[in-house]
């Protein structure tokens, strides 16, 4: 099967070589036809080495993957989660092909001046600056030619991967197929530019409201509609850093810059705590990158194409999983853990737990100040993997985004306490998360759900009440693995009646032979003892054979 899969085009050829040429000795065995154990995955550097080598859908993969704590180990997460698409820009005689196509009028009236030299390339598109006729200032980012013929051949090959990896023993604890059709809908969601404005829009229009932060200094790109299309975004121009190159500037002017660090994470952190807990709609890739600190002292957030989406139960449930973390809470850990998982078949609660015990254990001496919660969040996760819990995808997005945020806030501002930040949020959020925005409508629907209980309960009892005292309530048990104990009753009363029978023709041949009159009352008895005894000769081979003599 595999030796077909390689000869069946040119670009599954080259990546067999990709995979050879990088050392993954598993499947180097594999595809010389000898003998393999169990499938092995390549080691951490090698896979992030492969997926490089076949380009930027296998990159996408790979950051994909890196937001599956509980899919993969810690190590494989962590390196994974540095893959970044290293491309080189199209020259910009390809890219004004594809610009010419996507905007509708002659680039003259669109556009006094574009920049043919790229600031940014990447694996999907780059981007160019440019100034609209009417001056304002513009970012375009332009989908690389012929990226969707890439990626639809590529997305065949990884499914017809899944299709092979589902099939192994592996597969019957992870749905491949499930990941890769996860992949396939967020790399062409990727290719549609629109849907990155309207997260990018929607995002905006959630911050510029809260009474943690001022939404005037978080800065969301405007997206300009009248020129935007399925292959060409055209966004506001923030002139600006990123968080982490305008930290080194400022440190190179000898403690005399004007960054003000600790405003800037805190507004980070209150702003993705809302986005989280509250919105239940987050950007979910705050790298360094994507966060910008802007010539006037705003934070501006970009690159809103990958979101995370959380419904009200998850968020309470994630909070409450804080709160267990930072009280040290094996077991509460695993009641919340357990109440997140999509399903949890043959679970040990009671290795669940230790292992929660054992992970909490590390952290017991340790100061909260000190504690990384990001990476606590990740082991947890890594718990529930080892464990065979399967959780929602949208978890590793929500680790991703946190681990992302608080390794650039702690780059950008090593004086931050994560906790400091959270205490103030925590009291609001629980009201929130009971009595949301408008508290006396709640109120009001909270008194007549219990005026409805109230006036059904009585009827509920009585009726309990009446099944109970006129026999007529049945209890339907359904008890597991108990047909072996069935089957083993059965035997055995059998057995006993066979034997009572057995007992009882002797018993009615030895009465009939001491008084039988006559010769036919004679043959009855013999036939009944004949009987008897065959009866009885029968009992004591089935005993022996079935091995249950004693």
């Amino acid at each position: 099967m595999l030796s077909s899969f390689v000869q069946t085009s040119s670009r599954q050829g080259e990546i067999a070589e990709v995979v050879l040429r990088n050392g993954w000795d598993y499947m180097r065995r594999l595809l010389a036809g000898n003998k393999t154990d169990s499938p092995q995955l390549p080691t951490p550097a090698v896979l992030r080495n492969i997926l490089i080598d076949l380009g930027p859908v296998y990159v996408k993969l790979g950051q994909l993957l890196s937001t599956r704590p509980d899919l993969l180990p810690s190590d494989y997460i962590e390196t994974l989660a540095t893959l970044q698409s290293e491309v080189p820009p199209f020259v910009w005689e390809d890219i004004e092909v594809v610009l010419r196509q996507e905007v509708r009028q002659p680039l003259e009236q669109a556009f006094s001046h574009i920049e043919t030299e790229a600031i940014a390339a990447g694996s999907i598109a780059q981007t160019h600056r440019a100034t609209l006729v009417d001056g304002r200032e513009v970012a375009l980012k332009i989908q690389r030619p012929g990226i969707e013929q890439v990626v639809e051949q590529d997305i065949a090959i990884i499914r017809g991967l899944a299709d092979l990896a589902s099939r192994t023993s592996l597969g019957q604890d992870y749905d491949f197929k499930a990941l890769a059709e996860e992949f396939t809908n967020a790399l062409r969601d990727e290719l549609d530019f629109r849907r990155e404005g309207a997260y990018t829009d929607q995002l905006r229009h959630n911050m510029s409201r809260s009474k943690w932060f001022d939404p005037s200094q978080l800065v969301i790109p405007t997206i300009y509609w009248e020129l935007t299309t399925e292959n060409l975004l055209v966004m506001e121009w923030l002139e600006g850093k990123p968080i982490l190159v305008a930290a080194a500037l400022d440190d190179q002017r000898n403690g005399s810059g004007k960054i003000d660090r600790n405003a800037a994470t805190t507004l980070l952190f209150r702003a993705f705590f809302q986005q989280i807990y509250l919105d239940g709609f987050f950007h979910a890739d705050p790298h360094p990158g994507n966060l910008f600190y802007l010539a006037d002292g705003r934070v501006g957030l970009l690159d809103c194409g990958m979101v995370g989406r959380l419904d009200p139960n998850t968020q309470q449930i994630l909070t409450e999983l804080l709160l267990a973390i930072v009280d040290l809470d094996s077991q509460r850990c695993t009641q919340l853990t357990l109440q997140l998982a999509e399903s949890s078949p043959n679970v040990n609660l009671i290795g669940l737990e230790n292992d929660f015990e054992k992970l909490l254990r590390r952290y017991y001496n340790r100061s909260l100040s000190e504690i990384n919660f990001s990476h606590v969040f990740y082991e947890v996760l890594q718990v529930s993997r080892t464990n065979k819990l399967r959780l929602p995808n949208n978890l590793g997005l929500y680790a991703k985004a946190m681990a992302n945020l608080e390794g650039a806030a702690r780059s950008f501002n090593p004086e931050i306490n994560l906790l400091n930040e959270v205490k103030p949020l925590m009291v609001d959020l629980f009201r929130q998360q009971l009595i949301g925005d408008q508290p006396i409508p709640t109120l009001l629907r909270t008194a007549l759900d219990l005026k409805s209980l109230s006036l059904r309960s009585p009827r509920q009892v009585e009726q309990l009440l009446d099944r109970v005292t006129s026999e007529t309530l049945k209890w339907n048990l359904t008890l597991k693995d108990l047909d072996g104990v069935r089957i083993t009753l059965d035997e055995s009363a059998n057995r006993l009646s066979f034997s009572i029978l057995v007992g009882a023709l002797i018993m009615g041949a030895a009465i009939i032979s001491v008084g039988a009159p006559s010769s036919e009352l004679h043959w009855l008895s013999n036939g009944l003892f004949a009987t008897a005894s065959f009866l009885g000769l029968w009992l004591i081979v089935s005993i022996l054979r079935s091995g249950r003599l004693r």
